[in-house]
């Protein structure tokens, strides 16, 4: 053996996996809250920094990040899939930070106060220690908010303010949090089952000192930065161009995707129309959603009892599918239901922990008054939100330790990528026979339907375009889009109880280009099946292209692409 092959080492060094994990590290040790969010212990006791100092103390890691993985040499095609997703998202976070995204964000579903309130519900609360760590964090809300106030004044002073729009929503739901018969959000928390006596004192204290400083944040917005804030609620084009490309991981045609949005949700409302004369022979749509609405069967009344009702479907799918037509690791199987304690509307997904002790959650926001539900409506839903939606992805890319660096497992996440694979897996479901019933598979229909609609309307009215001449629907044609024809246009395409219809209207306006995501998602994820197809002929299958695809874990969508194309 030569002095050569001696002190060889076969082993070939992943600098971008080492690069990628120690920024998981340092970036958790710079923003507690996220921390909690990937499920990475260590950090429970702290908040993250809001002021303008930690806005840029996490950009420069972020920028040198960047910097070190241009220069790292990829040793394999799958540590080059790694090293173009990363690069990709750090890259648009950079830019975005200079473009006072993060600093200025303030809308009725992302906000430093969202993320704060939301810390809270991820929390373990299994012992005295558990229990300390809330503690610290419920004493920390005061310093952070103050920290958070300074930031959105300083990018309001500069011309870089949320709408007003946002500014009071956001302000009447700090409002909704901080009432209620516990104290709010806070003070139901430390009254709950499990808080130690010896902590009783301090965590009520605490408690109510958070409280009291998010009422007076509330304060702030309506006296402070509302007079500061943008009339307008429109991002414009170039704001929305950067949304867009965050949102997606790829750069899109906007024109394009304004044009298809229109045709697909005329080709979906056109399916629905034949489905519907499946449940009433002759009947509209409108006239199948009343029976079906009607029908005792599919109703559940009680927030608790619809709870219970996801929960068994849930479980029931992860039971059915598992083995058959996916790949699910033992540790991923697991998902909890549950109603968020808050009541802003939505339903949404949190991953479960990086050591699976806490497992993925389906939570259902619902709001205020609303407590009969149909079924019929929610199936596709659960598929969505479970399996072999968000919780077999999110689930899977944690447990591929083998495969994927631990940024890959738990941090990257791109909306374009995961809500497009989630409504990909709804019409998945369909084509495996899961949504055989007319009345289900009228709810998938009724689902895309608002997700095509909200392509149309969040780049309607972000853009300020206008409504096509020729539109299939005869809506407003000619006019220039604005907040309330999106609104009208909604309600006339979305069959959602009203306080959730004007929600999701306000969270596109304050959430540009997000919304679009979902089907605009799905549409790059179809494209690239179809592309497989056509390459592998006859070979191709499908479970195996979703598991080689879900192998990846989360990617911008044109960095899937192109590593679903250097896969045989």
């Amino acid at each position: 053996m030569s002095p050569e092959d001696q002190t060889a080492d076969p082993t070939p060094v992943r600098r971008v996996d080492a690069i990628a994990e120690a920024y998981v590290d340092d970036y958790a040790a710079l923003d507690p809250v996220a921390a909690t969010e990937m499920g990475i212990i260590g950090h429970d006791d702290r908040l993250t920094d809001l002021s303008p100092e930690g806005f840029d103390a996490r950009a420069e890691l972020t920028r040198q990040a960047v910097a070190a993985a241009r220069e790292a040499v990829p040793t394999d095609a799958r540590e080059e899939a790694a090293r173009d997703a990363f690069l990709e998202r750090l890259g648009l976070t950079v830019e975005r930070h200079e473009a006072g995204v993060p600093q200025a964000e303030l809308s009725v579903i992302v906000s430093g106060l969202h993320d704060i309130r939301m810390a809270f519900d991820l929390m373990p609360t299994e012992g005295e220690d558990d229990w300390g760590a809330i503690d610290s964090r419920l004493a920390a809300v005061p310093g952070t908010l103050e920290g958070y106030r300074r930031t959105l004044l300083e990018e309001a002073r500069r011309g870089n303010s949320p709408a007003r729009r946002q500014i009071r929503q956001v302000a009447s739901q700090v409002r909704s949090w901080t009432t209620g018969p516990g104290g709010g959000v806070f003070g139901d928390l430390v009254s709950g089952v499990g808080a130690p006596e010896t902590l009783r004192s301090r965590l009520d204290g605490h408690a109510r000192g958070a409280t009291e400083a998010f009422v007076d944040f509330a304060g702030f917005l309506e006296r402070e930065l509302d007079p500061l804030g943008r009339e307008e609620d429109a991002v414009g084009r170039d704001r929305y161009a950067l949304a867009s490309r965050y949102f997606l991981g790829a750069t899109v045609d906007l024109e394009e995707t304004y044009a298809w949005g229109w045709q697909e949700l005329h080709r979906i409302e056109t399916e629905m129309a034949v489905v519907a004369d499946r449940v009433v022979p002759g009947g509209t749509v409108d006239e199948a959603v009343a029976v079906l609405d009607a029908d005792p069967a599919r109703t559940i009344l009680g927030k608790e009892a619809f709870r219970d009702w996801m929960q068994d479907l849930a479980d029931r799918t992860v039971t059915e599918l598992a083995g058959t037509h996916f790949d699910i690791p033992d540790p991923v199987r697991p998902i909890e239901c549950r109603i968020a304690p808050t009541q802003d509307g939505g339903i949404y997904y949190t991953g479960p922990s990086e050591d699976f002790s806490r497992p993925g959650r389906m939570w259902w926001s619902v709001p205020a008054g609303i407590d009969r539900f149909s079924t019929w409506r929610e199936v596709t839903t659960v598929f969505h939100e479970g399996v072999p939606g968000h919780h077999l992805q999110v689930g899977q890319t944690a447990y591929r330790r083998e495969s994927l660096n631990r940024w890959q497992r738990m941090m990257c996440w791109v909306s374009g990528h995961g809500e497009g694979w989630a409504l990909y897996a709804e019409r998945l479901m369909d084509e495996l026979g899961h949504l055989d019933d007319p009345g289900d598979r009228l709810g998938m229909l009724d689902a895309q339907a608002m997700r095509a609609a909200r392509v149309v309307v969040d780049l309607g009215m972000h853009l300020r375009l206008q409504v096509p001449r020729d539109n299939p629907f005869g809506f407003h044609p000619g006019e220039t889009w604005t907040p309330d024809l999106g609104l009208e246009f909604m309600r006339g395409h979305c069959r959602m109880e009203d306080p959730v219809i004007v929600f999701e209207v306000n969270r596109y306006l304050g959430w540009p280009g997000q919304a679009p995501s979902y089907k605009v998602g799905e549409r790059i994820w179809l494209q690239a099946r179809a592309d497989a197809q056509a390459r592998l002929g006859e070979p191709f299958d499908l479970k195996a292209f979703h598991r080689e695809a879900l192998d990846l874990g989360s990617l911008g969508l044109d960095p899937l692409r192109a590593a679903l194309g250097r896969i045989a």
